[in-house]
């Protein structure tokens, strides 16, 4: 649905044989009782300059530089964040860029059990698409591959870690992917440091799936795993300019590394974005291949905001996209992931 452009895009089939976890105007307090105020209010939350209705009688205009300014520019910053945590998100589906889609597909739908749910061939821009996943797009989190014409080969680099995928069986799952010719990198056991029953496996391309041993879950397609430089600095981030919840962490010294889970809702029935900080390590090599991920929004236009004031970039101003009309902004956080907010209306208007 989001496009990326000179390079990425989602999608889902079933498997018989092998189970996967699935069911399916401001106001502002009054310095005394004899001041009082009125103030325009843009829609991105920039507020005017206000003025001063009745002080002892008589109508008094304020500077916009004055204090009264900084108190309602401060006012609308709160105002902002605050809506923030109040807005109907979603995390839609994470975009990434593969070298030969039918192969891609192939491997999703005979190993990994998922459902193609839709494709879309843009011949004018040179790129395909393909959704793929566990449950039609408007209530699950998908993926999202894009093929771009003659580009057959891309670099994963080492920010991006790996998508997980809940299933009843591990130990099952691992030996069906490897009867149909799939990559095991790391065969099932207890994950380092925990007692979940795990295992890794490479698609096509390269880009890793854990494998976790979990009961029945709406939501399979669970975990997007990327690298950062500074957890503190990153969990502030996406609670503040995404309004996630900070799910857990968990330290492994013996490993040298630090986890955080965040998303919109708990990890056993919703996707969650998982943060690593490996001791030290301050910066990673992006690669070309991995994408975004696409996030609903109920406006585009505060979202941008918020970001701007929790220290994000915005690299795409809020706005509609030519051609289909769906209002998206783009940003960047600290450590220079991307990510997509879609208003969620024309998120559903696109699907239909």
């Amino acid at each position: 649905m989001v496009r990326v452009v000179p390079m990425g895009s989602s999608i889902r089939p079933a498997l018989s044989s092998l189970t996967f976890s699935s069911p399916s105007s401001l106001s502002l307090f009054n310095p005394s009782p004899r001041l009082s105020f009125s103030v325009s209010q843009s829609h991105s939350f920039g507020l005017k300059a206000s003025r001063v209705l009745r002080h002892d009688g008589n109508s008094v205009r304020v500077s916009a530089s004055g204090d009264v300014s900084q108190s309602v520019a401060a006012a609308s910053q709160e105002n902002v964040l605050e809506w923030v945590k109040q807005d109907k998100r979603r995390m839609l589906h994470v975009v990434y860029r593969v070298g030969d889609l039918d192969r891609t597909i192939k491997f999703y739908t005979e190993c990994l059990g998922m459902k193609l749910l839709r494709k879309r061939d843009i011949p004018e821009e040179k790129y395909t698409n393909a959704f793929l996943g566990y449950g039609p797009e408007d209530s699950h989190f998908v993926i999202e591959l894009t093929y771009n014409y003659g580009v057959d080969k891309y670099d994963i680099g080492t920010g991006f870690g790996h998508f997980g995928i809940a299933v009843d069986d591990v130990a099952k799952a691992v030996e069906l992917i490897r009867a149909k010719g799939g990559k095991i990198t790391r065969e099932p056991g207890p994950v380092k440091g925990g007692r979940s029953v795990i295992a890794f496996i490479e698609d096509p391309d390269g880009y890793k799936f854990e494998l976790i041993e979990r009961g029945p879950t709406p939501e399979p397609l669970c975990q997007v795993m990327l690298r950062v430089g500074d957890l503190n600095r990153s969990i502030e981030f996406y609670e503040k300019a995404f309004g996630m919840e900070l799910l857990r962490t968990r330290d492994n010294p013996e490993y040298k590394y630090t986890i955080a889970m965040l998303g919109y809702g708990p990890e056993d029935k919703s996707t969650v974005l998982e943060l690593t900080y490996n001791y030290g390590v301050t910066e990673y090599d992006k690669g070309n291949a991995y994408a975004q991920i696409a996030i609903g929004t109920d406006d585009v236009y505060k979202t941008a905001e918020a970001i701007k004031l929790s220290g994000g970039k915005i690299t795409r101003e809020p706005g509609p996209l030519p051609g289909i009309n769906t209002k998206i902004t783009a940003c960047l956080d600290p450590d220079g992931w991307k990510s997509v907010f879609v208003d969620n209306v024309d998120f559903l208007k696109e699907l239909e």
